[in-house]
């Protein structure tokens, strides 16, 4: 029996090696196992994270729950088996910000609505991978915004990180100030920071969800956390399925909602295949090997997961994790996707995360994206004064969409009085009208 299971194990161990080529990509199944692990450890918060941010604009926690899991792992299925990359896919931090606080709470729009404008950037992003034009699109955005945006979106991380903590409140003098820096919950956001902050530096596999289970557990007995269990079976996701409401497709603010999704998903999709890819040997002269298919998979990504209930699903920078634990191929990305099924059969954990929390790990995860800002040419103020225009007014607006169309047309405007218009190209110029135009009409 045991050799009939040997020699039934041996042609399916063929089979997986030559489909992903792991001979020539100097791997094999174990590495790659031991990689997806690592991948998964670094990103899992997500399912903690993810359901406690939707749940402001509405939606059902339990159902985003399990959305952010079968989006997770179907994504990264995808990404693994048609583009054989070692990159997993989640719901993207930052771009479920955007979707709650911005595009709900502060565009008014139902969740539904802000599934749909999801969706539709999923199918754009889809079309500008199909026919190539996607690498124009991103050339024609100036470096310095793009590392703007990224850093803004940390920052607008951060400030809602500090409020769910209560570590910052609103005063009717100052717009903000100091919270009440003796309560538990701001004590246990920053415990929690400082935990994912020191584990991550000594490289510690699972950090930032070690130090979100730990600051809850510390709760427990104050009060601030309820334990519910540990395993159950999935909730159902009804309550999000397919809810997509189009009815608002014809507004000007649909438009911008689709192309502030579409900005932030492209641009941090290519600075995570670029920067992942290159330690794997997929990027030669410059080139992406399977680019196209990437990115196919990355649009898929945004569509699928806006049908089954959750905001903007995206490569993760995580994956890198697992690069540099030995992943080479799409079979790392596999065993993520696995991992990420099981994870929906831990629904009570989840649901006994309280705000701060999580909270910590959107501070950590915003220290990580503001540091494109060191990037920035500063020796040039006319790509300066735009870039920190767009990072500081994405947080004190709360609203990333604000952050990117006063980073336009700030840029567009620099440029044609200090006599550089020509570096300004025709995309920025007519997309900082725009902006200009929507800021005169609706604000």
């Amino acid at each position: 029996m045991a050799n009939q299971a040997k020699h039934g194990a041996a042609p399916l161990a063929a089979m997986v090696e030559r489909y992903f080529g792991l001979k020539e990509q100097g791997t094999d199944i174990r590495t790659e196992f031991i990689a997806g692990v690592t991948t998964f450890l670094t990103m899992v918060y997500i399912v903690f994270v993810n359901p406690a941010i939707l749940s402001k604009a509405g939606m059902d926690p339990g159902a985003v729950f399990v959305a952010t899991c079968i989006a997770a792992a179907v994504s990264t299925l995808v990404m693994g088996l048609y583009a054989n990359y070692p990159i997993a896919l989640a719901p993207g931090m930052g771009l479920n910000a955007f979707f709650a606080f911005t595009v709900v709470l502060t565009y008014k729009y139902t969740w539904q609505q802000a599934l749909a404008a999801v969706f539709c950037s999923g199918v754009i992003f889809f079309l500008i991978s199909v026919f190539r034009i996607r690498q124009y699109v991103i050339d024609a955005i100036p470096q310095n915004l793009k590392l703007a945006v990224a850093a803004g979106v940390g920052l607008f991380l951060a400030i809602i990180a500090l409020e769910e903590a209560k570590l910052v409140v609103d005063h009717p003098a100052t717009l903000v100030t100091l919270g009440n820096i003796r309560a538990w919950e701001p004590i246990l956001m920053l415990l929690g920071f400082v935990i994912i902050a020191a584990l991550n530096a000594r490289r510690v596999m699972g950090a930032t969800l070690i130090g979100i289970v730990v600051v809850a557990l510390i709760g427990l007995p104050l009060g601030l956390a309820k334990f519910t269990g540990v395993v159950s079976m999935p909730p159902s996701i009804a309550p999000t399925l397919l809810q997509l409401d189009f009815s608002r497709i014809g507004e000007a603010t649909f438009l911008i909602v689709i192309f502030s999704i579409l900005f932030v998903d492209v641009f941090d999709n290519a600075g995570t295949l670029i920067g992942v890819t290159h330690r794997t040997g997929l990027m030669k002269n410059g080139k992406l090997a399977r680019m196209k298919q990437a990115l196919i998979s990355d649009s898929f990504a945004a569509m699928f997961g806006s049908l089954i209930g959750t905001s903007t699903t995206t490569s993760y920078i995580e994956s890198a994790s697992g690069v540099s634990a030995g992943g080479r191929t799409g079979l790392t990305a596999v065993f993520v996707a696995i991992f990420f099924l099981l994870a929906l059969f831990f629904s009570p954990l989840a649901g006994m995360i309280p705000a701060y929390a999580s909270a910590a790990a959107l501070l950590f995860v915003a220290t990580l994206m503001a540091r494109g800002l060191a990037d920035l040419a500063w020796d040039d103020i006319t790509e300066v004064a735009p870039a920190v225009v767009t990072a500081i007014t994405m947080p004190l607006t709360y609203s990333i969409a604000t952050g990117i169309g006063l980073g336009f047309i700030t840029y567009a405007v620099v440029k044609v009085l200090s006599g550089k218009v020509k570096e300004a190209s025709p995309a920025v110029l007519v997309l900082a009208v725009l902006f200009a135009i929507k800021f005169a009409v609706a604000g």
